[in-house]
């Protein structure tokens, strides 16, 4: 029988020192990324190891165990992580190598050729569909190098997409973060699919002026009210409905595909007087007039992309796939490292499986759109296989950066180090609906991901709303819903624009960049929370159904 191992909360015998130690590594991370302006695959290694170093020195987490949580971090970064972002950047090089991007940026500029408004159209509405049908990098990452090919600033667009991938972020992967919440709080999905979709419309429906005010000044933000009001409004009507009365899966992907097609009817009745493009741009061109067909052909790869990580992501369908898979317990690790209160409500032994599922992920899915759409488009299956080659070598050390990352928040999820900082938060009283939100956003900003949040910290967020008297429906959604606003301050999410834009080296600026709308954005649903826990408490859904 494996050894069996307790989480320590306080292992330096002083709550505050421990919390300290146990903040080290985020902080180091973003202290070598802000300040230092450290490349970021240097950055995650160091961190990462710092992780380690602690894990076993302070926290007293056996070596082998951290081994096993490392391996484990390792794995899942690369099967479900940098795969999918590998894959997604790949299609879109497909689509430039063939020449048929040239034909897709002439289909955005015919909708307008406002850069306000394309950023609506693509990195908030487009962005949202590649979220739901699969996340893990690839709306920054594909929408961030559209951008880039239709004339935005490198910088700007890496910017913009990651503030635009935060209102979906909650329903990302088919409802995977929903659907890991609901299993570590066991709480109806339901009720927390209705909640989370009774917080983040009111956000989604001012994020196109955030995003828009971010590129541009006041003056000029407000020339474009109506489709910033069209946009907000036609995605968060979705988003509410979606959440509310059908299901927690396809939120994202119709509130991507409505918007998309609810803007293209609105521009075509509604312009703006004066076309705003970059200092220095050449004029607005003409867009030449080409076949519906056409159109479509230069789309294909992005639409097959879009179906086949749906398709990949239907549950059927996983299923057939996972039975070519590789599943053992972690050795050493396995149900040995036990957490106990207040972080959950028993002690509960962790569970580490190895996964290598790697057909059933959404990165194949990805992939085998770009080895369909290489010929879709043209070129040779031999030259298609090249541009993989290329794509591949180029990402190499954000892959790196990845993986590290990955290895870093599965270590201090084992060693306990995540409880520590999640406990330090929960001890705020009367304020925990704004600080249960700043959880999320913590632990999304250290995993990466909006579903390790939520099992990091789900349990916790009910746990301590029985202990206030909140409502843990609306605390565990707090988690999911704060968490989004995390996405674009997470590494892995520096990683990915820097990468897809073009910008590596700059992982700092941008991290500077974004931080000061993510922490803002992130008290606004605080605050939301606030509203919904001490003043609008019955609109709290228990029991709900959907159609």
């Amino acid at each position: 029988m494996s050894q069996v191992w307790i989480q320590n909360y306080n292992p330096l015998g002083n709550a505050a020192l421990s919390t300290a130690v146990a903040a080290i590594p985020v902080c180091l991370l973003f202290y070598l990324l802000a300040v230092r302006k450290t490349i970021a695959w240097r950055a995650a290694v160091y961190a990462f190891l710092a992780a380690i170093g602690l894990a076993i020195a302070v926290f007293g987490m056996p070596p082998v165990m951290v081994g096993g949580a490392v391996a484990h971090g390792v794995l899942y970064g690369i099967v479900r992580i940098a795969w999918t972002l590998v894959a997604a950047v790949f299609v879109y090089d497909l689509t430039v190598e063939s020449g048929h991007f040239e034909i897709i940026k002439e289909s955005i500029g015919a909708i307008t050729p406002d850069r306000r408004l394309q950023v609506l159209l693509i990195a908030l509405a487009f962005g949202a569909l590649l979220e739901g049908a699969g996340g893990g990098g690839a709306p920054v990452a594909v929408c961030g190098a559209m951008m880039i090919g239709l004339g935005f600033k490198p910088f700007d667009a890496a910017v913009l997409c990651l503030i635009a991938n935060t209102a979906p972020v909650a329903w990302g992967g088919v409802g995977n973060p929903i659907r890991t919440l609901a299993a570590v709080t066991n709480l109806p999905e339901a009720d927390l699919s209705a909640m989370t979709g009774r917080i983040l419309p009111w956000t989604a429906m001012i994020l196109p002026f955030w995003l828009v005010r971010t590129q541009v000044k006041t003056r000029e933000m407000f020339q474009v009210w109506p489709g910033l009001a069209a946009c907000g409004l036609s995605f968060a009507i979705i988003q509410f409905f979606w959440s509310n009365y059908v299901d927690a899966a396809l939120v994202d992907i119709m509130g991507g595909i409505g918007t998309i097609v609810l803007l293209t009817l609105f521009f075509k009745l509604w312009q703006p007087k004066h076309v705003w493009r970059y200092p220095g741009e050449k004029p607005a061109f003409e867009p030449k007039k080409r076949p519906f067909r056409e159109v479509l052909h230069a789309w294909s790869p992005f639409l097959l992309l879009s179906a086949l990580v749906l398709v990949w992501g239907y549950p059927p369908v996983t299923r057939t796939l996972d039975v070519v898979t590789w599943k053992a317990p972690v050795p050493g690790l396995h149900q040995a490292v036990v957490r106990t209160p207040p972080v959950v409500a028993s002690n509960y032994a962790e569970t580490a499986v190895f996964d290598f599922a790697w057909l059933s992920a959404v990165g194949t899915g990805i992939f085998v759109a770009g080895l369909i759409s290489g010929p879709l488009l043209g070129l040779s299956f031999g030259r298609t296989l090249k541009v993989f080659v290329r794509t591949f070598y180029r990402m190499r050390l954000s892959l790196i950066a990845i993986v590290a990352m990955l290895g870093l928040g599965f270590v201090t999820r084992y060693s306990g180090m995540d409880a520590v900082l999640g406990l330090a938060m929960a001890n705020t009283g009367v304020l925990f609906p704004i600080f249960g939100t700043m959880i999320g956003w913590l632990g999304v900003a250290l995993t990466g991901t909006d579903a390790g949040s939520n099992a990091l910290f789900g349990s916790l967020q009910v746990i301590t709303a029985n202990r206030l008297g909140l409502d843990p429906v609306l605390m565990a959604a707090a988690n999911t819903a704060g968490g989004v606003m995390g996405k674009m301050i997470g590494a892995q999410s520096i990683v990915v624009a820097c990468t897809a834009t073009n910008q590596i080296g700059k992982e700092g600026d941008l991290f500077r960049a974004v931080i000061r709308h993510s922490i803002p954005l992130a008290l606004i649903i605080g605050l939301i929370v606030m509203a919904y826990a001490y003043l609008f408490p019955g609109v709290v859904p228990h029991n709900h159904r959907f159609w």
